[in-house]
C-alpha cells in the first residue's frame, strides 16, 4: 500500500544546520505508553530534546501491536504516529538491575514522565519523591486518568471513557438517538497536549527559580475542558446541551449542505458572515435586510426555512461554482472529505503536512508534521519510531559511559529481560 503513495507525497526538507532547536540539551526519560503520554513526549521531541523512551524488553509499548501492522516496521501505524524522534531503551522493571539503570538515567535528565495506574511507579520506587532525591530539580509529570490522589485514583481510564463521563458524548450526535464518541482519541491527543505545555512552563519555571516541580494532568480534568464553553452555558442556564447534529445551537445557517455535487459545510458565526452568504453568494440581497433574519437568534429559531432556500439554491451549481464565490464573499465553508481526501488535499499540501521520512528497514515511512512553525528554532527533522531496545547499547554508553563490560554483566543479571545475553539492538542494528 505504501509503495503505490511514494510519489504522492514529498520527502521531507531537512531544516537548516545551523538553526537551533527549542529544547536542545533537554533530556526525558519517558515511561508513558498508548498515546496521552508518548504523544506529549513526541511533541516535546520534535521540539529537539532527548526523550529515552524505556520499554519491556520483547514486547514493547502495547500500542506497537494496534493495526494495521506492517511487517517490515515490526509494529502498527498508531505507533508510528505517536513515537517519532525517540530513543528505545529495553529494562526489564521488574528486575533490580533494571530499575537501578533507570534511576541513573534520571540522574542524567531533566524531566521523567509516566503515565502508570497509581501506584506503580511508587513500587519501583520511581516515585516523585524518590526521583528528587536523585535529581533535585526534576521535573515529574504523571499523566493519570483520575488524579493521584483521592478517592477514585486507583481507576483505570482511556480516551472513550473519558468521552462518556465528562458529558463530551451526550453533546455530540443526532437528538433522536443515544451521543456518539469521536472515533479520534481526542481526549488523549489534548490530554498530551497539556502534559506538553505543562512540562514546557516547568522548564521555563526552573530555568527562572531553579527549582522543579511535580506535574499532573488527569485524563478526566482534560474531558470536561474539552466540552467547552457548555460547561459555563449549563451553570448560567440550568439545561443541557441538545445534541444538535451538525448544525449549531447558536449560530445559524452553520451546517451540512448539498452542491450539484459533493456535500460542504458553510459556518455563518455572525451577521455580517450571513449577510455576505445571502448577498454575494446566492444573489438574495432581500434575505440579507430582512428584519426576520436580522440576529442569530432569529435565524435559529428560523432555521428550517433558511435551510430550506439555501438547499436549493446550492442544489443548482457544482462545488467549485460555489466554493469560489464563498471564498471571495469570506464565507466560512469547507467540503466534507474522508481523511484519505484530507491528507491529500490541497490544503494539506501547500502546508506541507504529510512528508516521507528515511527508514532503515522500509526505505521510508510516512509523517504526519506538528502543526507548529517557528521562524528561528525550527523543529527537528523527523526520525522514525524506533524498534524496541533498538538505542538501548548506544544510550548506556553514551550518557552512563558503560562499557562493554558492564553492559554484558547487566545482561547476565537480567537488567534487560529475561534471557537476554547481550544488549538488546534492534533487528536493523544486528
Amino acid at each position: 500500500m505504501l509503495n503505490e503513495a511514494v510519489a504522492e507525497f514529498p520527502e521531507h526538507q531537512p531544516r537548516p544546520v545551523d538553526a537551533p532547536l527549542p529544547l536542545a540539551g533537554i533530556r526525558i526519560v519517558d515511561f508513558s505508553h498508548f498515546i496521552a503520554g508518548p504523544f506529549a513526549t513526541t511533541i516535546l521531541a520534535d521540539m529537539g530534546a532527548e526523550v529515552l523512551k524505556i520499554e519491556a524488553p520483547g514486547r514493547g509499548d502495547d500500542l506497537r501491536r494496534y493495526p494495521p501492522m506492517d511487517a517490515m516496521l515490526a509494529h502498527g501505524a498508531p505507533f508510528l504516529w505517536t513515537n517519532r524522534n525517540k530513543k528505545s531503551i529495553a529494562l526489564d522493571m521488574k528486575s533490580p538491575r533494571g530499575i537501578e539503570i533507570a534511576k541513573e538515567l534520571i540522574a542524567q535528565s531533566d524531566v521523567v514522565v509516566e503515565n502508570f495506574s497509581t501506584g506503580v511507579m511508587t513500587r519501583f520506587g520511581l516515585d516523585y519523591e524518590s526521583c528528587r532525591k536523585l535529581k533535585s530539580d526534576i521535573i515529574y509529570c504523571s499523566v493519570s486518568a483520575y488524579g493521584r490522589e483521592g478517592a477514585f485514583s486507583d481507576r483505570l481510564g482511556f480516551d472513550p471513557i473519558a468521552q462518556v463521563e465528562s458529558g463530551f458524548v451526550s453533546m455530540n450526535g443526532y437528538a433522536d438517538r443515544e451521543g456518539v464518541r469521536a472515533l479520534s482519541p481526542v481526549m488523549d491527543i489534548s490530554t498530551a497536549m497539556m502534559a506538553s505545555n505543562a512540562i514546557l512552563g516547568a522548564l521555563l519555571a526552573r530555568q527562572r527559580t531553579g527549582i522543579g516541580q511535580a506535574v499532573e494532568v488527569a485524563l478526566f480534568d482534560n474531558a470536561v475542558l474539552m466540552a467547552g464553553y457548555a460547561t459555563l452555558q449549563v451553570l448560567f442556564s440550568g439545561r443541557n446541551p441538545e445534541r444538535n447534529g451538525n448544525t449549531s445551537p447558536d449560530t445559524c445557517p452553520s451546517g451540512v449542505f448539498a452542491a450539484r455535487d459533493c456535500s460542504f459545510y458553510i459556518n455563518c458565526g455572525n451577521d455580517k458572515i450571513f449577510q455576505r452568504l445571502m448577498s454575494q453568494v446566492i444573489e438574495r440581497p432581500d434575505l440579507a435586510a430582512a428584519e426576520i433574519y436580522a440576529s442569530g437568534p432569529l435565524r435559529v429559531a428560523r432555521r428550517e426555512e433558511i435551510f430550506s432556500i439555501l438547499g436549493e439554491a446550492f442544489a443548482k451549481q457544482p462545488w467549485s461554482f460555489w466554493q469560489t464565490r464563498m471564498r471571495a464573499a469570506g464565507v466560512p465553508h469547507g467540503q466534507l472529505r474522508t481523511v484519505a481526501e484530507a491528507i491529500r488535499s490541497p490544503e494539506a499540501r501547500e502546508r506541507r503536512l504529510v512528508t516521507r521520512i528515511p527508514h532503515e528497514k522500509a526505505g521510508w515511512v510516512p509523517n504526519i508534521n506538528l502543526p507548529i512553525r517557528y521562524s528561528v528554532t525550527p523543529l527537528a527533522d523527523p526520525i522514525a519510531a524506533p524498534a524496541v531496545g533498538q538505542h538501548t547499547e548506544h544510550v548506556l554508553t553514551d550518557v552512563l559511559g558503560y562499557d562493554a563490560a558492564r553492559l554484558a554483566e547487566l545482561a547476565k543479571a537480567g537488567a534487560f529481560g529475561e534471557g537476554q545475553s547481550e544488549t538488546p539492538k534492534a533487528e536493523a542494528d544486528r
